[in-house]
């Protein structure tokens, strides 16, 4: 037992000089959130119900350089997602038949997790899906918008205020009920 003290009292020491060099130096209003710490980003918009929706831009599958910025006016479906992910491969088949039945009002934005284009290309074209799908090699505008789990979903009204985060498989009925509710559908 007695040769551990020495350990867990350097262990509680260097504890306690982290936190005085991390806290003890900083004026008031530049100390750093923990989630800040935790993550490693600096103070970025969180992504929440009636927040404008962080912009962001990405490359597109077919090359083309597309902003958050560019659907103004339409409602944003922005999924994140990967191709391993079964829940995923699972709401795209419903996502598409939306935007086929909405071609003007809906914009369906798939965000795919830092894979090869090849990949994601293959996946595409085996669930036939039209909609923009955007290549986010360094994982950046998931960090931007705190994704956790695939899929995870936005829903972004005409103004670009983000209205509802789903975590997890969307299914038909409950991808219905959010459009109707930003004016979409019966």
């Amino acid at each position: 037992m007695r040769r551990w003290m020495p350990l867990v009292g350097g262990l509680i020491l260097g504890l306690g000089l982290g936190i005085i060099i991390v806290f003890g130096f900083l004026k008031p209003d530049e100390t750093p959130k923990m989630s800040d710490l935790l993550l490693g980003t600096e103070s970025l918009p969180v992504p929440e119900a009636g927040a404008s929706a962080p912009d962001f831009e990405l490359t597109s599958l077919s090359g083309e350089s597309l902003q958050l910025e560019d659907y103004r006016g339409q409602i944003v479906l922005l999924n994140f997602w990967a191709t391993w992910c079964a829940p995923c491969r699972l709401e795209m088949p419903d996502f598409q038949a939306r935007a086929e039945q909405y071609p003007a009002d809906l914009a369906v934005v798939a965000v795919n997790n830092a894979e090869s284009q090849a990949e994601v290309q293959a996946f595409v074209d085996d669930l036939k899906l039209s909609f923009d799908v955007l290549l986010d090699p360094q994982a950046e505008v998931q960090r931007l918008y705190l994704v956790r789990g695939y899929p995870t979903s936005f829903l972004i009204d005409r103004e670009g205020i983000l209205r509802v985060q789903h975590i997890g498989l969307m299914d038909a009925a409950e991808l219905d009920g959010y459009l109707r509710d930003l004016g979409l559908g019966e």
